[in-house]
């Protein structure tokens, strides 16, 4: 569960979890890391003299570079290619003002994503982050933010072991069938002829009701889920406007959890409990043997309720887009999907072409550091960009082409070392049987020519990490 423009959230992944895996990504080489030409020793230092400056915006190398406006949001490639040609590390602003050190390039990033130095424990964080990055207020940053994706070893192998069955290859196939029925019955819904918007029919509602299956989530709990709670990944900073409409999400969500916390005990000792079938019920049972506490278990609740099912929603808005602005492999691809792997291939190239979890979450340096060759204070955040790594030219030759039979794909979409997404599988899955079924059943599917709703007018969410769109109108012939 994976490290998107308002401000930085507190989490959302273990780094990525728009889906549920145990496995890295394959054939990735090892790393060689590549010197920056910039050397910086505190917050907000500049350039070093007669360092190169980024040919963007007002910023430097060590600038900061401003990674927020609409213009940054709807196309980010321009400028991580720059930011890869100037060197590997870079000094970036978020909006609420937070300065951090931005990764860029395949080989940095693989090298970073495991550089044991690198602590995800929000206690790392200097007084500086923590005065200006949005982590929740208390008691909800106490309560639920010390799932998995705030933990380092020992603690959080301990807690990721308690999960990972859950979401295991071989299990995940076994349910391939019920993913489908699941599909099928959201498309069912669609109108018959014209169109449609897929965010509202479709990818808003689909890896939930995935999740819900797969964690054991009660189907009338999972009625009562509210989208809005799932917002709370993207967070605001305490002087914005909205922080008290986000507030208000997180106690609703806190609430909710408490509820499913409730039921799962209940449901445990109800004769015929199968803890196989019921991830959650299993947490509850940690909890109640001393393996989790109280503020653990919720916290990992609050993990699989929102980073488990809001990436993937965003992944499949960003592979439909992709699709959609490349009609002519749109038709060869539905053209060609019952030849083996050619889906599986392409939603590897899709995920890496354009990952829906663009950045990954804070890292901290327990003491001042080296990062290829620029000193990173202790407690100054270090995020990877894995959308700037994933179309790095030294890694993939013609990175900003789209290549549905792209092989090798070793991408880092869902990130890499032990905070890799303990949700891959599922997501893979996931995207999958939502690009087949809605490239088989919607034929002639296409943007919608209403004025405002072409792809270029598309609005992208303002998260900090991710990538993704709250609308994405549609046309299409029929619903076969």
């Amino acid at each position: 569960m994976t490290d998107t423009v308002r401000t930085p959230p507190p989490a959302e992944a273990d780094d990525a979890i728009a889906s549920t895996s145990t496995s890295t990504s394959t054939g990735a080489p090892t790393p060689t890391p590549t010197p920056t030409p910039t050397t910086t020793t505190g917050a907000g230092t500049g350039p070093a003299s007669g360092a190169p400056r980024c040919p963007y915006g007002d910023g430097g190398l060590a600038g900061p570079v401003p990674l927020y406006g609409p213009d940054y949001k709807t196309d980010p490639y321009p400028l991580y290619r720059r930011m890869r040609e100037a060197g590997p590390v870079h000094r970036v602003e978020f909006p609420s003002g937070i300065h951090a050190w931005l990764v860029t390039g395949y080989q940095a990033a693989h090298a970073t994503l495991n550089d044991p130095r690198l602590g995800k424990n929000h206690a790392l964080g200097n007084d500086n982050w923590r005065r200006l990055a949005s982590i929740m207020p208390e008691p909800q940053h106490s309560q639920l933010q010390v799932h998995l994706l705030h933990q380092d070893p020992p603690k959080h192998s301990a807690m990721r072991r308690l999960v990972v069955d859950a979401f295991a290859p071989r299990r995940v196939e076994s349910l391939r069938p019920r993913l489908q029925e699941l599909a099928d019955a959201l498309v069912d819904e669609l109108p018959a002829t014209g169109g449609a918007d897929l965010v509202a029919g479709f990818a808003a509602h689909y890896p939930f009701r995935v999740l819900a299956e797969v964690i054991g989530l009660p189907a009338e709990l999972a009625a009562r889920f509210d989208r809005e709670w799932g917002k709370v990944v993207q967070p605001v900073g305490p002087r914005d406007p909205g922080r008290p409409a986000y507030e208000a999400r997180l106690r609703g969500l806190q609430t909710f959890i408490a509820e499913v916390v409730d039921r799962k005990h209940a449901d445990r000792l109800a004769p015929g409990w199968d803890e196989r079938e019921d991830l959650l019920g299993r947490l509850v049972a940690a909890h109640d043997t001393g393996e989790l506490s109280r503020e653990e278990l919720d916290s990992i609740v609050f993990q699989l309720l929102v980073a488990g099912q809001e990436p993937v929603t965003n992944q499949i808005t960003t592979m439909l887009i992709t699709l959609l602005r490349h009609p002519g492999q749109l038709a060869e691809l539905r053209a060609g999907l019952d030849e083996p792997g050619r889906l599986s291939r392409a939603v590897e190239e899709l995920l890496r072409h354009d990952a829906a979890f663009e950045l990954t979450t804070w890292r901290f340096f327990a003491e001042d550091s080296d990062l290829f060759d620029t000193t990173v204070p202790a407690g100054d955040s270090v995020i990877v960009s894995l959308c700037a790594a994933n179309r790095d030219e030294e890694q993939f030759p013609e990175a900003d082409r789209l290549d549905l039979d792209r092989a090798p794909n070793a991408h880092l979409a869902f990130g890499h070392g032990i905070h890799y997404c303990p949700g891959a599988a599922l997501a893979r899955a996931e995207l999958q049987i939502a690009v087949g079924t809605l490239l088989t059943r919607l034929p002639g599917l296409r943007p919608a020519v209403d004025p405002g709703d072409g792809l270029d007018e598309l609005a992208w969410i303002p998260a900090v990490l991710a990538r993704g769109v709250n609308r994405l109108p549609v046309a299409y012939d029929r619903r076969a």
